[in-house]
């Protein structure tokens, strides 16, 4: 653990922290839904995605056996507010078939696995890439495994914290190795830059004139902020 970086970063944390409040993430009312979310939230705004859960409960098949028995042209209507909902659709049928055959849809048996290896499996199923993995891994089986995405990498460009390349796992072992590993921390690290990326840090047109991070952004102190 780098001793600077720990530093730097752990101050971006307790700033956001202070300005955000705990998050509360992942929203889900179970492991399962959680994964469902995961997969549906891929090139989507969480407002449709929620709206396709919902769809889903309505028609009664939120569930590893109701996913596998409704038929694929089906499923698409019903998570249609998601987009790209034909492909997600073959996604989720990929997850249920998967925990079916190898864990009788028993999550926890699947959960029992060191992270590792569990990450290693998702990443072996259809349409489950690492971001996907990664939510699933910390928000659905409670294990210590840091997030990325667009709105980190914005975020930690513009603080001027960035590893040597531009690779999702470069992103991810500057966090990892520089943070204990904490599941708690992960979880609601993650979701106050997320909150932050929305709220302030926008891709176009930042609020950085009132922005908690300002005092160390690089990209800040470049504008002349005051």
């Amino acid at each position: 653990m780098t001793a600077l970086l720990h530093d730097r970063l752990m101050d971006v944390y307790h700033r956001l922290l202070a300005r955000y409040g705990p998050q509360d993430w992942w929203p889900g009312d179970s492991p399962f839904e959680v994964i469902v979310g995961a997969i549906l939230t891929q090139s989507a705004g969480w407002t449709g995605v929620e709206r396709a859960i919902d769809n889903l409960k309505a028609a009664g098949v939120l569930s590893p056996a109701g996913l596998r028995a409704v038929p694929i042209e089906e499923l698409a209507v019903l998570i249609r507010p998601s987009v790209y909902f034909n492909a997600k659709s073959r996604k989720l049928k990929a997850f249920v078939e998967h925990l079916g055959e190898c864990y009788d849809d028993d999550l926890d048996a699947m959960f029992q696995q060191d992270v590792d290896r569990l990450r290693r499996e998702l990443l072996s199923i259809h349409g489950i890439g690492e971001e996907t993995a990664d939510d699933i891994v910390l928000y659905a089986a409670g294990k210590p495994m840091f997030v990325i995405d667009a709105y980190t990498r914005r975020i930690m460009g513009r603080l001027g914290i960035t590893p040597p390349t531009e690779r999702y796992d470069a992103y991810q072992s500057m966090f990892m190795d520089s943070l204990p590993r904490d599941t708690a921390l992960f979880n609601e690290y993650h979701a106050l830059l997320d909150r932050h990326a929305v709220e302030a840090c926008r891709k176009r047109s930042p609020l950085c004139e009132s922005c908690c991070l300002l005092a160390v952004c690089e990209t800040g102190a470049a504008a002349n902020v005051s």
